[in-house]
């Protein structure tokens, strides 16, 4: 490895969060007899919470359904895909419709480490209100947007731990939300089946070249 810049190439041989990333492919086929403990769940929760939110809403909470009658409810709902049944754990990630006002709480926790000064806070509660309080769908999009990256992460961190992982838009939001307790405040984003793998899965499928997605100015 020489000074300087890296090659793409050094970095995905050195690198083995890179090759986690340039890897990954949704799972199709679970193991139905593998499961996931409840620590193993709130491991990989609480590594997708540290996921970027807007002025650290932390807008987003994670349904973990795996019980055999939590997963008999969930699958009609979710177009009967194979995955919400089959794999260990399907998360329905939910995204929050960004709420300035519960910024003071979500910052108090820096201000207590010394991170922030309690001087600030206001300089990211007013923007912030500027920002969502009367523009409902900059609020859902910022729900949705921060329940993807939470999503992105947890995916990541599952394949680093040698566990499958499919994301699915395929269900009926109005009935998840009804049949799940959603608040009204709750946008169903995405369900995300967590689990050991079967034999039968695909290789990450080819991307377009880099060359027809990015533009240089």
């Amino acid at each position: 490895m020489s000074d300087g810049i890296t090659s793409t190439d050094e970095i995905t041989m050195t690198n083995a969060v890179i090759e986690c990333i340039r890897s990954r492919s949704a799972a199709k086929y679970y193991d139905p007899t593998a499961t996931l403990s409840d620590d193993q769940i709130r491991e990989l929760v609480r590594i997708g919470t540290t996921a970027p939110t807007s002025f650290h809403l932390q807008n987003w909470r994670f349904i973990a359904v795996r019980t055999p009658q939590a997963k008999a409810r969930l699958r009609p709902i979710a177009w009967n895909q194979p995955a919400t049944s089959e794999a260990a754990v399907t998360f329905i990630v939910c995204g929050q419709l960004a709420d300035s006002s519960v910024i003071p709480d979500r910052l108090a926790p820096l201000v207590e480490a010394g991170i922030m000064p309690l001087s600030m806070v206001p300089e990211w509660e007013i923007p912030a209100r500027d920002l969502y309080m009367a523009y409902p769908q900059r609020q859902r999009d910022e729900a949705v947007r921060t329940a993807t990256f939470g999503a992105a992460a947890i995916i990541y961190a599952a394949l680093s731990m040698g566990l499958g992982s499919t994301p699915m838009i395929g269900f009926d939001a109005d009935a998840v939300a009804r049949e799940f307790g959603l608040a009204e405040n709750e946008v169903p984003v995405m369900l995300l089946s967590i689990g050991a793998l079967r034999p039968g899965n695909w290789a990450q499928k080819p991307r377009l070249p880099v060359a027809d997605v990015l533009e240089l100015v």
